[in-house]
């Protein structure tokens, strides 16, 4: 009988979609039999309220070191990484030792927890100052030219995060083999395949959330109103299905990666069920999860009344 490959994926809303990541962990404990075989959670990624260094999305806001340590807790209890979203790309030496991220680095510094990177000036602090972290290198680099990706495979990251304009270029996919473990595919990408907005778009949440300016809308000639469903999704070029998935993890590749900061719950659900769920029990774990979270609704309503 051939061993089960362990593959790994990397979920978003650490703190956004704190309750259904918890409840889909404790689905996949409670009902193994129900999901693909050898899939585990690898991480949890996305930022604590309000930290400049956060990248990809702009989230505002402000948490206390309770709660922080709440959302941390809730990852780990399970063993699963927290990976906080430092790719904000616009960052300088001076906001390196921003109070409020550097606490977050430290509640979070127990050799479990992950960082996403993208400026030299942070990741070389994060090396020197919280050594345990595990790093990854961020899809907001635009690594599109293999030599330069080449390298950045060489170095000393834990994964590397694969641009998705890079899915299904096969050049690519076969140069990569040899490390494959060492990469990170983006399996449901909602934006415009080659768009050439998308670095200016980065930087734009980059500014938003050093400034935290949360009065300007990046406009963006692909974006599309309907797209921000799974269904939507899965029309996109970029987009891999399951039957592609398998074949990837063939290959040797096992970090696959859910996007979903930003979006509707329900298109985050959508996606977990697709991608992690046996297809005949779709159903099943749809309505354990939905039953789950409107019963917990309905229970926190209920202490607000008392």
């Amino acid at each position: 009988m051939a061993e089960t490959r362990e593959v790994y994926w990397h979920l978003p809303g650490l703190c956004y979609f704190r309750l259904l990541n918890q409840i889909l962990i404790n689905t996949m404990k409670d009902y193994p039999d129900k999901f693909r075989d050898g899939y585990k959670i690898g991480s949890v990624y996305g930022t604590i309220p309000g930290a400049i260094w956060n990248g990809g999305r702009a989230v505002f806001g402000i948490s206390n070191k309770a709660e922080i340590e709440r959302v941390i807790a809730t990852y780990n209890q399970y063993g699963i990484p927290a990976r906080f979203t430092w790719s904000n790309s616009l960052l300088e030496e001076k906001h390196v030792y921003d109070t409020y991220c550097n606490m977050i680095m430290k509640i979070a510094d127990n050799g479990l927890n992950q960082a996403i990177v993208n400026q030299p000036v942070l990741e070389e602090y994060i090396r020197r100052e919280y050594p345990s972290y595990k790093l990854i290198s961020s899809t907001t680099k635009r690594m599109l030219d293999i030599e330069t990706l080449k390298k950045e495979v060489e170095k000393d990251y834990f994964l590397v995060v694969l641009d998705y304009d890079l899915n299904r270029n096969e050049d690519v996919i076969k140069l990569l083999e040899p490390v494959a473990d060492k990469i990170e595919i983006l399996v449901n990408e909602i934006c415009y395949p080659g768009c050439p907005m998308r670095a200016q778009h980065y930087r734009e949440e980059s500014r938003s959330q050093l400034e935290f300016d949360n009065r300007t809308d990046f406009h963006c000639p692909n974006h599309s109103q309907d797209r921000r469903t799974f269904e939507e999704c899965m029309k996109r070029p970029a987009f891999m299905s399951t039957e592609e998935v398998d074949r990837y993890i063939e290959r040797g590749y096992r970090n696959f990666k859910i996007v979903g900061r930003g979006l509707p719950q329900q298109f985050v659900l959508d996606s977990y069920l697709y991608f992690l769920v046996k297809d005949e029990e779709r159903d099943f774990v749809r309505r354990h999860i939905v039953g789950t979270l409107q019963y917990l609704a309905e229970q926190q309503k209920a202490a607000m009344r008392r």
